[in-house]
């Protein structure tokens, strides 16, 4: 179950938080990191700064704690989608990024959050670096086993790298998101998943 901003409603959270870390990601989103600043984040949600700051230690680890959440939507999505067992390996992949694509439109086609911080972040801030690359990393890691078993089923040439493929979908997927967010169209997404289809996924 998500929360109107497409994060998953955690009934542990406190409302408060909740409600900031749902409207940080849409601010973070629509503006990244450096033109976000706490002063929006707590007119847009009617929170005093002493709230704010008994949640969060810093606009450093809060923007960490809104990947935090955002990445585990994505976990939900793998899960929902993986887990559809009765669907071929490679399908089920698809769908993964099919439901991506849904998310995106949700949001006005703004592209990938831990793809957008990761642009302006990367260079600067070894904690972010770290923590989008371990991202990257665990959803590609979900991908990869499918993938190995789409393989070993003969739906993949047996030379192919299960995590490698997953990898370079994502990097795909990554930049197709990217010019989705400069169009605010699904075109790139669309395309990406095609070319995924017709070669990655082959």
């Amino acid at each position: 179950m998500t929360g109107p901003s497409g994060l998953p409603a955690d009934d542990s959270l406190h409302i408060t938080k909740r409600r900031l870390l749902e409207v940080g990601l849409a601010t973070l989103l629509e503006r990244g990191y450096n033109a976000t600043g706490i002063q929006d984040l707590l007119v847009a949600t009617n929170v005093p700064k002493g709230s704010f700051y008994h949640h969060f230690g810093s606009k450093e680890d809060f923007a960490l704690q809104v990947i935090d959440r955002y990445v585990a939507e994505l976990h939900v999505l793998l899960d929902q989608s993986l887990g559809e067992l009765d669907r071929a390996p490679l399908d089920r992949v698809r769908l993964f990024f099919e439901r991506q694509l849904a998310l995106y439109a949700s949001q006005g086609y703004l592209g990938s959050l831990i793809g957008i911080l990761g642009q302006e972040l990367a260079a600067v801030s070894t904690a972010f670096r770290r923590r989008i690359e371990a991202a990257f990393d665990g959803i590609a890691r979900r991908l990869a086993e499918p993938l190995e078993e789409a393989r070993r089923r003969g739906d993949m040439p047996s030379e192919n790298d299960p995590l490698l493929a997953a990898t370079l979908l994502i990097d795909c997927w990554e930049g197709a998101a990217m010019r989705s967010r400069l169009l605010r169209s699904p075109v790139p997404l669309e395309a990406a998943l095609g070319a995924a289809s017709r070669g990655v996924l082959t």
